[in-house]
């Protein structure tokens, strides 16, 4: 009696339909915190700016006795509207004090990051809905 074995060639049903649920799973875990590393990285751009544009208000209030956002945008060292990637800029001040904002762009996935810095050096952000009061977090479930 022979016994004739064939040799499998190619993979069965059952193998290819658990790589894809191994692949599966790790797109869903991996996918959602790639993207919440990505808004981290974006955000550093405002906390960047508005450091730079705190020192420019406090150098223009030494020169002249006045905080001015009038010239807050472009020269002054917040990026001109034409030039703003992934935040708006607004500043609101008075004599003696100011509130330069940061404002997260909805077409950059930015929505819902705000920033903030007074002439006092009071930081605050929000971050899709979480206040982080005296200090600029950069994602909603960071301590800071």
């Amino acid at each position: 009696m022979k016994v004739s074995k064939q040799l499998q060639k190619g993979f069965s049903l059952m193998e290819i339909m658990i790589v894809v649920a191994i692949i599966g799973i790790v797109a869903a875990i991996a996918l959602p915190a790639y993207a919440e590393h990505v808004r981290r990285g974006k955000a550093a751009e405002a906390t960047a700016n508005l450091a730079e544009q705190k020192i420019r208000m406090e150098q223009n209030f030494q020169d002249n006795r006045t905080y001015a956002c009038g010239a807050a945008a472009g020269e002054m060292g917040l990026p001109a509207a034409g030039e703003q990637k992934y935040f708006g800029y607004a500043c609101v001040n008075d004599a003696s004090t100011f509130t330069l904002t940061a404002t997260g762009v909805a077409d950059q996935d930015m929505s819902g990051y705000v920033f903030s810095i007074t002439e006092s050096n009071v930081k605050n952000s929000t971050i899709d809905g979480v206040d982080k009061t005296g200090c600029w977090g950069t994602s909603k479930d960071a301590d800071c």
